[in-house]
């Protein structure tokens, strides 16, 4: 989650006035190296200042440039005081009142030094030239504004005199003498002898020693400067802010409610001191005295926590390895590629495919190359909706993954594509060749068997998947993806009990592929039939998946919007003529069923779908997915000569037209149509006087010879014929009124 954070009104300009705050409370306050080089930035001195103050043995600060906090720093100036010209001061900077800090009026040196002056202006210019890749004189002199310890506004002698130890040589972790002349070695200030750790230095250590090492290299002018130590400070991920320094105050939790976190009363820092993004950084900066115990205590406590966490960015590395798909021939055209590749991101495909042709045709033994060329094909065919380009495509794949020198994860990219491809196509066979080599190449990828498993269920080869899931379930007893397709065949092979726990484990796994409506459906109707009402449970939860229209409205087919409701009126679906030519003709179409129902013609199969609990069932179908069936019209040519003027019924490619006979003590368990956009009419042509009824939702209604009852079979329903003998009725299924012209002729038959 993303963190949204909120500054105090004390970093409102980008520059805080960290030396002015030093000049006045060098004892109360630390410096931060930080700061240091956030205003050398933007104070660069000019560099003939900067050879004046290396003349005079000075680095000085600019005084105009640092604002002043306290007005009595600067005392007034008379009248008479301004109109004195403005003269140099010692360390070559120009003030107003010809003096510094309350000086008096007219000129501070003689003509004689100017011109000694100016003498030995040439004298160091000669010599900066000679040392210019040796010496950065802006990066000197900059960093010595910092070292003002008189507080008079600027760095001169006498503030080299503290830093050097020849006015207060009492003071720790001071550089060298000035008797010894020797120049500071970046390994000389690795750290001071008390010192435990880097961590545990203080600001005021640091400053010293890099002070030292500033001067001395100032004193020879011919050294090069070491680097600064900036072990102390740990600073934020400088993509979170402009300032990585400052610390949040409001943070979100993981419930998305903004907190707002008091800072302690310790924690209050001044203008000199910043928090850190650490708290054990921040009581580093505020404590001068080493803790290395609360350090080691603190470092046991993080360690297990740190270690996992280690192992947790390895893992996710792992999985978001990104596929090795150049060889080392393919290394030596990359860039070509890459200029390929990037058109094709781009959405320029045909541009793409033809610069990967000119690369195939340039270099035709590059795997990349090809695989790059079937890529945009692809992308080409998608564009175009052309079958065509994307055979092209699929042989192209092949052709990349049967190249020498191919790397294996562009191996298994191609043919992967391809299988994907030729399923499209409806090449289910083709593709099923494709996946078998792909487990054979790779014959511990999981993945691969799983997805070889399904091409099996495509191509309607159940035991073939069986077999298939048995062996990764064999190697990987936890793989949520093959518990659901296993339980589901064992499902098809009417093996409900056996099929529950791997269904409901593999949905419980939550890995990718699981999250499929067929097996909450098959879930919930496995417990149905074995008496579990925790059916609806599931039921419910595929609903908030989004897989289900309601509890009770389960298809899987659909198009969103249209009417639901479990129960139609003639009316209501605006098919009246239809319903009124079924009513009337009832006795004819009844008397044609009758006719073929003998047991020797065979018309009348028993029902496939494995929805009875008991009984018999049997059905004659007439048409079938907006076609007739076969010669079955020839039997009850009256009865289909009826029908053929009517379009919603005999075009409906989601439905079925035909008679259906149910002998006493049948059961049907509870189930569900395939797609809402139909309505199921039921005609009474045969019906007993007592035990015959069909529920749908929670409405049980009965069957009457020569009525229409009109329901949407997406909608639960369960049918029961408890009577003395057989129900015959016939089953007329029509569009959903709602379906425009245009989703009748285009929607996918089923």
């Amino acid at each position: 989650m993303q963190r949204y954070r909120q500054y105090g009104a004390s970093y409102s300009s980008p520059s805080a006035p960290v030396e002015e705050a030093e000049a006045q409370e060098e004892e109360e306050e630390e410096e931060d190296e930080y700061a240091e080089e956030e205003v050398c930035e933007e104070e660069e001195p000019l560099v003939e200042e900067g050879v004046q103050d290396v003349v005079q043995g000075t680095g000085g600060v600019n005084k105009e440039e640092v604002p002043q906090r306290k007005e009595e720093v600067t005392p007034p100036v008379s009248e008479t005081e301004a109109k004195v010209p403005p003269v140099e001061s010692k360390n070559g900077k120009r003030t107003e009142g010809g003096g510094d800090a309350g000086g008096g009026g007219g000129p501070k040196y003689s003509m004689f030094t100017w011109f000694v002056v100016l003498a030995l202006l040439g004298v160091w210019s000669s010599v900066a030239v000679v040392y210019f890749d040796i010496v950065d004189y802006d990066s000197v002199i900059g960093k010595l504004k910092a070292y003002d310890t008189d507080g008079d506004g600027d760095f001169d002698v006498e503030d080299a005199k503290v830093l050097l130890g020849l006015r207060e040589a009492e003071k720790p972790n001071v550089g060298d003498s000035p008797e010894k002349k020797t120049v500071l070695k970046p390994e000389d200030v690795s750290q001071p002898a008390d010192a435990t750790s880097p961590e545990t230095w203080t600001t005021e250590e640091t400053r010293s020693v890099s002070g030292s090492q500033d001067v001395e290299s100032e004193i020879q002018a011919a050294v090069p400067l070491p680097p600064l130590v900036e072990e102390d400070f740990v600073p934020d991920d400088p993509r979170d802010s402009t300032h990585p320094y400052e610390d949040d105050v409001i943070t979100i939790d993981t419930m998305g409610v903004l907190l707002e976190e008091t800072l302690p009363e310790e924690s209050v820092v001044t203008s000199g001191q910043y928090l850190t993004s650490s708290k054990l950084s921040q009581e580093a900066a505020e404590k001068p005295e080493p803790e290395s115990e609360k350090l080691k205590e603190t470092e046991s406590i993080t360690e297990e926590t740190a270690e996992k966490q280690t192992q947790d960015k390895l893992q996710e590395k792992a999985k978001k390895k990104k596929p090795k798909l150049l060889n080392k021939f393919d290394k030596t055209i990359k860039a070509e590629i890459d200029a390929a590749e990037k058109l094709r991101k781009k959405g320029k495909v045909e541009e793409a495919l033809r610069v990967f042709e000119a690369l195939v045709q340039q270099y035709p033994q590059s795997p990349r190359a090809r695989y790059g060329k079937a890529q945009a094909e692809d992308d080409v065919a998608e564009k175009l909706r052309s079958n065509d380009m994307l055979q092209r495509a699929i042989n192209s794949y092949r052709e990349a993954a049967e190249l020498p020198d191919v790397t294996p994860d562009l191996l298994r990219a191609a043919l992967k594509r391809r299988a994907e491809r030729q399923q499209f196509l409806g090449r289910m066979r083709g593709s099923l060749a494709t996946l078998e080599k792909l487990v054979q190449i790779f014959p511990d990828d999981v993945s691969l068997k799983n997805d070889l498993g399904v091409s099996h269920l495509l191509l309607g080869d159940n035991k073939g998947a069986k077999k298939v899931y048995e062996e990764v379930l064999e190697a990987a007893p936890g793989n949520g993806f093959a518990k659901v397709h296993y339980g589901f065949i064992l499902k098809s092979e009417n093996k409900i009990a056996e099929s529950i726990p791997y269904l409901k484990e593999g949905l419980e796994s939550g890995e990718p592929g699981t999250d499929d409506g067929r097996f909450y459906f098959h879930l919930g109707d496995a417990l149905q039939r074995v008496g579990d009402d925790s059916a609806y449970h599931w039921y419910e939860l595929g609903h908030r998946r989004g897989h289900f229209a309601s509890v009770w409205q389960r298809s899987l087919y659909n198009v969103n919007g249209l009417k639901a409701q479990p129960w139609w009126t003639p009316t209501e679906t605006g098919y009246t003529d239809l319903v009124k030519t079924l009513e009337r003709n009832w006795r004819t179409i009844r008397d044609e069923a009758l006719a073929v129902m003998d047991q020797n013609t065979g018309l009348f199969v028993p029902e496939e779908e494995n929805l009875r609990e008991k009984g018999e069932w049997g059905q004659y179908t007439l048409w079938q997915q907006g076609r007739k069936d076969g010669n079955s019209c020839q039997g009850v040519q009256k009865t289909c000569s009826l029908l053929e003027r009517y379009t919603e019924a005999t075009g409906c490619k989601r439905g079925q037209i035909k008679f259906s006979v149910m002998q006493p003590g049948t059961h049907v368990w509870p189930h569900t149509g395939p797609t809402n956009c139909r309505l199921r009419m039921h005609l009474g042509l045969v019906i007993p006087k007592h035990g015959c009824r069909i529920r749908c939702t929670n409405q049980t209604r009965e069957w009457e010879e020569g009525k229409v009852l009109i329901f949407d079979d997406s909608f639960e329903h369960e049918v029961w014929q408890d009577a003395d003998s057989y129900r015959l009725i016939f089953i007329v299924d029509v569009w959903h009124p709602e379906l425009t012209k245009y989703q009748r002729q285009t929607l996918s038959a089923i």
